[in-house]
Formats: C-alpha cells, structure tokens, sequence
C-alpha cells in the first residue's frame, strides 16, 4: 500500500521532540553524541539520513530505542523509494517458469 503522505524525516523529529523540546542545541547534542556538529546538522536540516550507529547513541541519549530511529529512518527512505522506482519496467518472477507438465 502506497501512502499518499510522506512520512516526518527523523531529523525533524531529532529537532523538534529532541533538541528544541529539552531546550538543547545542535553543537551540544552533537559533543554529547561524539558526532561532528556539521554532521548533526545536516541530520536535523533534513539533509542526511541517520545511521544506525547513530540510532544506538541517539537511543542511549535519549531514553528510547536504536529500532525507533532505524524504523524512522527506513520508513522515511522506503515510502520515497516507492514514489522513484519504475514498477513498470520490472520483470515478475511470481511463477515458475519452464517447467514442464506430464
């Protein structure tokens, strides 16, 4: 099923449930994280994805799981990847093919 809605990029939700919810900034998460604050950055500006080394410290500071942002993450990229690929042009392969019947 094809949602019509895109899907919230997890670095909106980094920003605005995260960051700006705890009164945080980038540069802080960032050293608190160990991650370079230009990589952060592009994470929150939407620029970038988040790795799931990422999700594991993201978790860790943040009280919840690495799966909750790998599943924000995946769901992001899969309903973009839906909208980008040519079914159209696929081959099927539902059913055996050649065999041969007595």
């Amino acid at each position: 099923m094809i949602r019509n809605l895109p899907p919230v990029h997890p670095g909106e939700i980094l920003r605005e449930d995260y960051i700006k919810e705890r009164n945080l900034t980038i540069t802080e998460v960032a050293q608190g994280l160990g991650v370079a604050r230009a990589n952060l950055s592009a994470i929150v500006n939407e620029r970038a994805g988040i790795s799931p080394e990422l999700a594991v410290k993201l978790s860790e500071a943040f009280g919840n799981t690495a799966q909750f942002w790998v599943n924000l993450q995946k769901n992001y990229e899969l309903w973009h990847a839906e909208r980008k690929v040519n079914r159209s042009a696929i081959r099927h392969f539902n059913q055996a093919s050649g065999l041969q019947t007595a």
